[in-house]
């Protein structure tokens, strides 16, 4: 017997439909605050219809659009959860008609506003430019990424082998679709 339309789901049921596993699905829980599955007693997970769509959109835009998680959290901020919903939906009509409503909205950026490129979106885009301090190129032998004594990465450092461990993730999913 199938379920109503606005039934709650299952973590499995979702999965299921959404050919996703489940790992995956409690792992953008964490990086999207938008996904709010109910929680019963054990943490057994309850998605709502909504939240269904929402894990739509999130997935099209991050396995068929190349989009970075970073990227999707910034549409997300910028054009909200309906723009997803729709774009999960390939509903392109409601997708134009938020991106002009958007557009109408948005107050021209001064060249000193303008984005510095360091928010990419695109899979394959580095958002942190390595430098020479990084890979240790002019300094002494002793010196390099990391400071002598500390045992420790720099913040820049640490968020440039975060970017790359991200980029490493995301070429090996590509690899697991293409085998």
């Amino acid at each position: 017997m199938d379920k109503s339309p606005d039934a709650f789901r299952t973590i499995s049921e979702v999965a299921e439909d959404l050919d996703l596993p489940q790992h995956v699905l409690r792992f953008w829980e964490t990086r999207f605050t938008q996904i709010k599955p109910m929680k019963r007693g054990g943490g057994r997970r309850y998605y709502r219809p909504q939240d269904v769509e929402l894990i739509k959109g999130i997935r099209h835009m991050l396995y068929d659009q190349g989009y970075t998680i970073k990227g999707v959290q910034k549409l997300l901020r910028e054009n909200g959860n309906q723009f997803l919903i729709a774009v999960g939906h390939g509903d392109v009509a409601a997708v134009e008609a938020i991106a002009q409503r958007r557009q109408a909205e948005e107050v021209p950026l001064t060249p000193a506003a303008q984005p510095r490129g360091d928010d990419e979106m695109l899979v394959g885009q580095p958002t942190a430019k390595p430098n020479r301090r990084f890979f240790g190129l002019g300094k002494a032998d002793d010196e390099g990424p990391v400071q002598s004594g500390s045992g420790k990465l720099s913040r820049d450092n640490r968020a440039l082998l975060q970017e790359a461990l991200f980029d490493l993730l995301e070429c090996k999913r590509l690899l697991d679709q293409v085998r």
